[in-house]
């Protein structure tokens, strides 16, 4: 007799890779014509750009480039002069399982950036990256859920009832938008633009329908030189909010969005010239987790037949804690001389580690802080520094956590004793999940008659249940069902007290 099952297909998305990628890369460039020579290259301050993703099989490929801005104090002249240099770069992360169909989310950091002058006219611009890379692929999962109805086979089935955290889709939406900046200056006193660069965060984001609406900001910074030399920052927010289509999930999915930077350009408004007009090309990258019920067919048999299971393990996912841990910093960074002001101070952020002390992870974070300050002779210098910044999580064994820091304030600086104090405060948002497993019946299928040995055999049989073995496994063992083995031991439910003699009735 065949048996017809109820199955279902469940479509989510695993994790092929989940890593931080740390690269250097260098490139020689000559200084334009139209530039003076250097006499001393005093920053560089440079945005990494994402350029291109792309999934292979086993493998998944980000390309980006770096565009720096070299500022240099020339052999003749006042002030600082500005040289552009655009630096690709490529990285690839192994991901065993990954293939073509799947999707990469990337963001890529510039960790830190160095030029020297090799002569007047030709620099080495050094950078460090940091590349986060995360390859999802797609997966169907084969779930056997019950037995339909089957007349006369005396089938009895136990379910596991359950639900699992997962990823339920995967979605991107690039968009553009365009600003008019204000630069911070007085009437007739355009300053010059000397560096510009942005950092997008998405801060808000809800699941309405079909469409997830998404809210954020990008933070322009702007280190500026007025008409007589000297060099202040600026900062503009810019807001954002965004529609994006998604599927396969309710209102009460659990959204995690990253923006990321593909391009960005400005140039001055002709019409006006103390504005910028500033073009921003992002890329939204949104992961939607969300709990599902699961029924899986545990075991099953036949009180009248015999019976043969394929059974297999289906993965589940526990959520841990979902969370966002700040931690504040307060560091000094010394310069070995006095400082007599600061003129801008700026933040990257590199790797974030994990390294476990019993039941706690604790996560740290690089931070990369530079500070550009006038020294005692008012010349404009730099001062940089990493900064480990660490915070524990409560986190038992077994669970695995995905971490994003962001830092989404100001990062502060003042002259100090000893060179100059930093104050900033990092998040760290916090995701743990936990990997299980339930047993679940593949296939069965109904042999012959069941066997109830030679001669006659007893209505009932009375014995003690053994280690580990429960009214389930009774019944299947005798062929009878758990519903008699309670009505005739006087039990509600399917816990044997200790020491207990059951009486097991026969199905006849």
């Amino acid at each position: 007799m065949e048996l017809e099952f109820d199955r279902e297909t469940m479509i989510c998305y695993e994790t092929a890779a989940e890593v931080t990628l740390c690269q250097e890369e260098t490139l020689e460039s000559i200084v334009p014509d139209a530039c003076p020579d250097i006499l001393r290259i005093v920053d560089v301050c440079g945005q990494a750009v994402l350029t291109g993703k792309q999934a292979k099989d086993g493998t998944a490929l980000v390309s980006g480039i770096v565009k720096a801005a070299i500022l240099y104090q020339p052999e003749e002249g006042a002030g600082l002069r500005r040289m552009e240099v655009g630096l690709p770069f490529t990285c690839q992360a192994e991901a065993p399982g990954f293939a073509a169909e799947g999707t990469v989310f990337a963001s890529p950091r510039l960790r830190s950036a160095e030029a020297r002058a090799l002569n007047p006219r030709k620099v080495l611009l050094r950078v460090d990256l940091a590349v986060d890379i995360t390859a999802y692929q797609p997966t169907r999962h084969a779930l056997c859920r019950g037995v339909l109805e089957c007349e006369g086979a005396g089938v009895c089935q136990r379910q596991f009832r359950g639900e699992t955290y997962q990823i339920a889709t995967v979605q991107e939406k690039p968009f553009t938008f365009q600003e008019q900046v204000r630069l911070p200056s007085g009437p007739g006193d355009t300053p010059r633009v000397m560096a510009l660069w942005a950092q997008p965060m998405c801060t808000e984001s809800k699941l309405i329908g079909s469409k997830m609406i998404f809210k954020g900001a990008v933070e322009l910074h702007m280190l500026l030189q007025e008409v007589d030399g000297t060099l202040t920052s600026g900062h503009e927010s810019l807001t954002f909010s965004q529609v994006m289509e998604v599927s396969g999930v309710g209102e009460d999915g659990d959204c995690q969005v990253g923006v990321e930077l593909t391009d960005l350009t400005w140039e001055a408004d002709l019409a006006d010239g103390g504005s910028l007009n500033v073009e921003l090309d992002l890329l939204a990258q949104a992961g939607i987790r969300c709990r599902r019920p699961v029924t899986l067919l545990q075991d099953l048999y036949s009180t009248v037949y015999e019976m043969k299971t394929d059974s297999e393990v289906q993965p589940l996912w526990k959520l841990g804690e979902q969370s966002v841990r700040p931690q504040a910093v307060r560091e000094l960074l010394e310069t070995g001389e006095l400082v007599r002001g600061v003129i801008d101070s700026r933040l990257t952020l590199g790797q974030v580690t994990q390294s476990r002390e019993g039941e706690r992870l604790v996560l740290t974070a690089e931070a990369w802080v530079t500070v550009l300050y006038l020294d005692e002779n008012s010349q404009v210098r730099c001062a940089r520094r990493t900064i480990s910044v660490s915070r524990p999580l409560d986190s038992p064994e077994g669970y695995r956590c995905s971490c994003a820091c962001r830092c989404p304030g100001e990062v502060f600086a003042a002259p100090a004793a000893g060179g100059v104090e930093v104050r900033f405060t990092l998040e760290f948002h916090c995701l743990t999940v936990c990997r299980t497993q339930a047993a679940s019946v593949r296939e069965a299928r109904l042999g012959g008659p069941r066997s109830k040995g030679a001669g006659p055999s007893p209505s009932v049989v009375l014995r003690l249940a053994a280690p580990g073995e429960g009214i389930w496994e009774l019944a299947k063992a005798y062929g009878t069902t758990t519903q008699q083995i309670l009505q005739a031991n006087e039990l509600e439910e399917e816990t044997i007290p200790e020491g207990k003699m059951l009486l097991i009735p026969s199905t006849r």
